[in-house]
C-alpha cells in the first residue's frame, strides 16, 4: 500500500502567482510511505533551491517515485496537508479578488488532479485524492512517529485551515481532539507579530529564539503581559494581537532589518520568549492533569522553539516529550500520508522514530568522483579509505568542513549527513563560522553532535533520557565543560544538543569517535551545510558550490577529500553560466526630476519571501544572453575589451553566484569530455 504525502503550493518554479501562493504558503515536501513505513521523503526546497519553498513539490514527488521504483498511477492514495473545504475557499476567496488573473479550476480537487496530470501524464481517479485537515497531519506526524500507545498532543503554529493549532489524546492508532485555537489566538503568529518590531519577520523566529538568553525578561514582562490572558480555570489563553504593535512602537526603538541590537532588542526578545513559555505551560499543565495523559507529543511551527522544549523536559511535567523533527510545514507532507494509509488499514508501527535520512542518495562513488573531477580546475580531490579519520584530523588542527555522507535528512535539521563540522572547544570558532561561512548575526549559536554513550559526561540530562537525535532540545551543558565547550556554549550555559548513535548513522559516529581518539572531545560543533542565502545542500552539486562560495577549509564528500585550488582566470572563463528557473530579470524606471529619468536593472526571483537585487548595465545585458546556459569566456569576450569592465562583471557575476542568482557550473559539453577521456584512459590500462 503506497501513500504519498504532500505540503507546499500549487505554483510551478518559474511562477509567481500571488493568489496562490498565499493559500498553500510554504515548506512544499513530498512523502512516500509503504504500509505505514517512510522510504522516502523530501522537502521540495532541497532541490528546487528556493528556502521554504512555497511551489508544487514536483521534483520531490519525482523523487518520492524513483525511489520506489514507481509511477505516479501505482500510487494508491495522495494527500495533501489541507482540509478539502478550506483548500476551496481559500480558490473562491482567490477569484474574487483576482478574476483578471484566476484562470484555474475553483474546485481544488480538480485542480490537483489537472497539476498532477500535466506534470506526470497521469490522471489519477477523484478517488485517489484525499484533502487531510492542516494540524490532524501535525498532530499525526509527532504521535505516528512517537512510539508512544498514549500521549497528550498539541499541534501549533502560525495558521492553517483557519486554525493555529490543537491539543488531542493519541490511543493506539487513532486521535480524539480535545481543543481547537482559532487563528487570532495563533501563538505562532503573536511570536511573529512581535518580532517584526527587531528587524525580523517570516522564518525568523529561530533567531529571536536564540536572541533571548542574552537579554532580561523584567523590563518588559508587564508590557507584555497586556498581549495576552491566562483563564483562572482550566487551560484556556487569549492573545490579543492587535495590542502588540501600538505598544511596542510606544515603548522601544523599533529595529529595522540590518541595524545594531540593543539592550533593549534583547530585554523584548526574552520577554517574548517567557511569554510563550508562560502561555504553553499553562495549556499542558491543565490538560495533563485533566487527561492523566504522562506523555507528550509536540508539532507544528512553534515546536521548533527548542529553548521551550528544553524546559518541558526539565519541569518533569510529563515522563517522555517527543518532539516531530519536521515540526514545520513540512512535515504535514508525513502526516497527511499516515493519516491516509491508516485509513486504508495500514497505520504506522507503534515504534520510536530513530532516524530520517530519508531524502536522496550522493550517487555512486564514481558519480560522486565525475562530478568533483568536472570542478577539477578549482578543486583538489584525493580518495581515502578511512575519511573519519582525515576528516578529524583536518578538524583537530583547526579547519572548518563540509561533511557530505548518504542520504540527505528530512526536516530543517542538519544531522550529521549534511553538515559543517568544527571542533566544538575554541570559542572562536562560532564567530569565524557565523562570519565567514554562514555569513548571519555573530550572537547565534551552533548546536554540538556528541556520541550517544558519552552524553551524561558533558551535559546535564534529565533522569532516564540519553537519546537526542533531532536536535530538538535544548539542554544544559554542566557547568565543569562550560570552559572547554566555548564553540557551542551559549551565553546562558546552554546548548540545542544531538546525540549520535552508531547504529543510526555509523558514518558520522566514526568521524566524532576518530576526534575522540584525537582530542578526548567526543564531540563536534555541527550546524548546516549552507550559507544565509540557500537552502541545506542536498547535491554533490550543491555541496561544491556552497564550498566555493565561502570560507570552509575542506569538503569530504563520500570517501573524497576536497580543497580547493587557486584557480585562474582561464579556469573559470571554461565554466558554464546558466540562470536558475526561478530568476527574472527586468528594468524599471526611476524619476530623479520632472526632466530627468534613469533606468535601473535588477534580478529577482519567483520566491514570496525574497528581495529584488541592482545589477549593472553590462551585467544585465550579459545574462541576457544566456539561452539556457553560456560558455563564461565567451559572454565577456562580448564585451568590449575594457579589462576593468570584464573585471566588475566577472565580479558581480561571483556576488550573484554566492547569493544563487546565478548558476556557474561546468558546462555539459566538458562533462561529456570529461567521460570520453575517462572511458580511454581506462580502455588504455586494460589493453596494457
Amino acid at each position: 500500500m503506497l501513500c504519498l504525502g504532500i505540503s507546499g503550493g500549487l505554483d510551478q518554479v518559474h511562477e509567481n502567482r500571488f493568489e496562490l501562493r498565499n493559500a498553500f504558503m510554504h515548506d512544499g515536501a513530498a512523502v512516500l510511505v509503504r504500509d505505514g513505513r517512510v522510504i522516502a521523503a523530501v522537502e521540495e526546497e532541497r532541490l528546487n533551491r528556493m528556502k521554504h519553498s512555497n511551489k508544487l513539490p514536483i521534483r520531490s514527488i519525482q523523487y518520492c517515485l524513483s525511489a520506489a521504483g514507481v509511477q505516479l498511477n501505482d500510487i494508491d492514495r495522495v494527500a495533501l496537508y489541507a482540509s478539502e473545504p478550506y483548500a476551496n475557499a481559500m480558490l473562491e476567496g482567490m477569484s474574487a479578488s483576482h478574476p483578471d488573473i484566476l484562470s484555474i479550476p475553483l474546485d481544488a480537487k480538480t485542480l490537483v488532479q489537472d497539476l498532477l496530470t500535466r506534470e506526470f501524464g497521469t490522471k489519477l481517479d477523484s478517488s485517489r485524492i484525499s484533502f487531510v485537515s492542516h494540524h490532524q497531519a501535525h498532530a499525526v506526524s509527532a504521535f505516528a512517529m512517537s512510539g508512544f500507545e498514549q500521549s497528550l498532543i498539541l499541534a501549533i503554529d502560525g495558521s492553517g485551515d483557519f486554525l493555529s493549532g490543537l491539543l488531542a489524546v493519541g490511543s493506539g492508532t487513532e486521535i480524539t481532539q480535545l481543543e481547537a485555537f482559532p487563528e487570532n489566538n495563533s501563538l505562532g503568529l503573536f511570536y511573529l507579530e512581535t518580532i517584526r518590531y527587531l528587524g525580523y519577520g517570516l522564518f525568523d523566529e529561530y533567531k529571536v529564539m536564540g536572541l533571548a538568553p542574552y537579554g532580561d525578561p523584567a523590563p518588559y514582562r508587564e508590557l507584555f503581559e497586556q498581549f495576552y490572558e491566562l483563564s483562572a480555570n482550566g487551560g484556556g489563553y487569549r492573545v490579543h494581537l492587535d495590542r502588540i504593535g501600538p505598544a511596542l512602537l510606544r515603548n522601544i526603538e523599533v529595529r529595522r532589518k540590518g541595524m545594531p541590537f540593543t539592550q533593549q532588542h534583547r530585554d523584548v526578545s526574552a520577554s517574548l520568549q517567557e511569554a510563550l513559555e508562560r502561555i504553553v505551560f499553562h495549556i499542558l499543565r491543565h490538560h495533563r492533569e485533566a487527561t492523566g495523559m504522562k506523555r507528550l507529543c509536540l508539532a507544528g511551527g512553534v515546536a521548533h522553539n527548542c529553548t521551550m522544549n528544553g524546559k518541558l523536559l526539565y519541569s518533569g511535567l510529563f515522563e517522555d516529550i517527543f518532539v516531530q523533527p519536521a515540526s514545520h510545514d513540512a512535515g504535514c507532507a508525513l502526516g497527511a500520508a499516515l493519516i491516509v494509509s491508516n485509513e486504508m488499514g495500514r497505520p504506522a508501527p507503534c515504534e520510536r522514530l530513530q532516524e530520517v535520512y530519508w531524502g536522496p542518495d550522493l550517487g555512486s562513488e564514481r558519480a560522486v568522483q565525475q562530478e568533483l573531477n568536472a570542478w577539477a580546475g578549482h578543486l583538489e580531490v584525493e580518495r581515502s579509505d578511512d575519511v573519519a579519520s582525515s576528516a578529524a584530523d583536518w578538524i583537530a588542527n583547526g579547519a572548518v568542513i563540509g561533511w557530505v555522507q548518504g542520504r540527505s535528512e528530512f526536516g530543517p535539521r542538519a544531522l550529521g549527513n549534511r553538515s559543517i563540522l568544527a571542533d566544538p572547544r575554541p570559542a572562536a570558532n562560532k564567530d569565524r563560522i557565523n562570519a565567514m561561512v554562514k555569513k548571519r548575526e555573530g550572537y547565534r549559536p551552533f548546536a554540538p553532535s556528541v556520541l550517544e554513550e558519552d552524553a551524561s559526561e558533558f551535559f546535564d540530562l534529565p533522569d532516564g533520557r540519553h537519546e537526542f537525535p533531532f536536535m530538538n532540545f535544548v539542554v544544559r551543558v554542566r557547568d565543569s565543560k562550560r570552559a572547554l565547550l566555548g564553540a557551542i556554549t551559549h551565553v546562558d550555559g546552554t546548548a540545542r544538543l544531538q546525540t549520535v548513535s552508531h547504529n543510526a548513522n555509523p558514518a558520522y559516529w566514526e568521524v566524532i569517535n576518530a576526534f575522540k581518539k584525537r582530542t578526548g572531545t567526543p564531540i563536534l560543533l555541527n550546524t548546516s551545510f549552507n550559507n544565509n542565502a540557500e537552502p541545506i545542500v542536498d547535491s554533490v552539486a550543491d555541496a561544491i558550490a556552497t564550498f566555493l562560495t565561502t570560507e570552509l577549509d575542506g569538503l569530504v564528500v563520500g570517501p573524497f577529500l576536497v580543497k580547493k585550488r587557486a584557480a585562474t582566470l582561464q579556469d573559470w572563463t571554461a565554466l558554464a553560466v546558466s540562470l536558475p528557473p526561478y530568476v527574472s530579470l527586468h528594468q524599471t524606471r526611476a524619476y530623479k526630476a520632472p526632466d530627468r529619468r534613469e533606468t535601473h536593472c535588477e534580478i529577482s526571483t519567483t520566491h514570496f519571501n525574497s528581495d529584488s537585487v541592482r545589477i549593472s548595465h553590462d551585467l544585465f545585458n550579459l545574462l541576457m544572453r544566456i539561452e539556457g546556459e553560456a560558455m563564461l569566456g565567451d559572454l565577456l569576450n562580448t564585451i568590449a575589451p575594457d579589462q576593468a569592465k570584464r573585471d566588475a562583471v566577472m565580479e558581480g557575476l561571483r556576488r550573484l553566484w554566492e547569493q544563487r542568482l546565478v548558476r556557474l557550473h561546468p558546462s555539459q559539453a566538458a562533462r561529456t569530455d570529461q567521460d570520453c577521456d575517462q572511458t580511454l584512459d581506462q580502455h588504455n590500462r586494460l589493453s596494457a
